[in-house]
């Protein structure tokens, strides 16, 4: 099978691509780096001839209100209409847990306008909702603030490995299109500020984490379910939080037994 990965030179989408090659399949890697746009559609059309499926694993630069909405429904046209032209029979997009609550946050309402394009595309689809990755607490960590003091929300977490979302992703791709969503998540919840407390306390960054109901999370305001799956997930990894970090680019923090 063919298959082009857009954002396939990524934190998720270099994996996906080398687990697909491994397994026999030719793979498209898209990014500006590999002569593919999809913001100007440069390189699309032939980049979509014979394509199977298309894997989209993109993400907007700047999760400013504007400029995130321009993204995702620029990239989101130019790529199902060059899918339409060549006949792509599959296309799967990588979302998030909770875009269908958080409407009040512009980077999860131009991740909803995408959904939605999808789904009115006519392209038989896959829409992998998944919870946040370990690998991006560093970011959440500073989004609560730049001072002594973190703030962020006790809401619920479910935090999941790029090792494991990149398994999910590869195995969705090679199964039919559902025509709906899957969710995947991580092994265990958590409220996100004492997970990040613990993590901090262990990369030894000395500032203090306060439990913060009221702190938003990237513009939106979070119930207790707001980020995780409110029933059981389609797939659900077994890495969990201490076997990340043994194989992170934090291990030399991993405890020692």
């Amino acid at each position: 099978m063919k298959f082009v990965v857009i954002g396939g030179t990524g934190l998720i989408g270099s994996k996906v691509v080398l687990r697909l090659r491994e397994q026999g399949h030719d793979v498209i890697p898209a990014a500006p780096s590999t002569g593919i746009d999809i913001l100007t559609g440069e390189g699309l059309g032939a980049a979509m001839a014979g394509t199977d499926v298309v894997v989209d694993l993109s993400n907007s630069p700047s999760f400013e209100a504007k400029a995130v909405m321009d993204f995702f429904e620029t990239a989101g046209r130019n790529v199902l209409g060059a899918e339409a032209k060549a006949g792509v029979r599959h296309h799967l997009a990588l979302s998030v847990v909770g875009t269908d609550r958080l409407s009040e946050s512009a980077y999860f309402r131009a991740k909803g306008a995408q959904e939605q394009l999808i789904r009115d595309s006519g392209i038989p689809y896959t829409i992998v909702h998944s919870t946040q990755f370990f690998e991006f607490l560093p970011g959440i960590i500073q989004s609560g603030g730049q001072s002594e003091v973190v703030r962020l929300p006790p809401a619920l977490v479910q935090p999941i490995a790029a090792e494991d979302v990149a398994d999910a992703i590869t195995r969705f791709a090679l199964e039919p299109a559902k025509n709906g969503l899957v969710e995947i998540a991580g092994p265990e919840r958590e409220p996100l500020s004492s997970l990040a407390q613990r993590f901090m306390r262990i990369i030894q960054d000395p500032r203090q984490v306060v439990s913060d109901a009221h702190a938003p999370y990237f513009g939106a305001q979070l119930k207790t379910d707001s980020l995780v799956p409110l029933t059981e997930p389609t797939w659900q990894a077994s890495m969990n939080f201490a076997r990340w970090l043994e194989q992170s680019e934090y291990a030399r923090y991993a405890p020692r037994e």
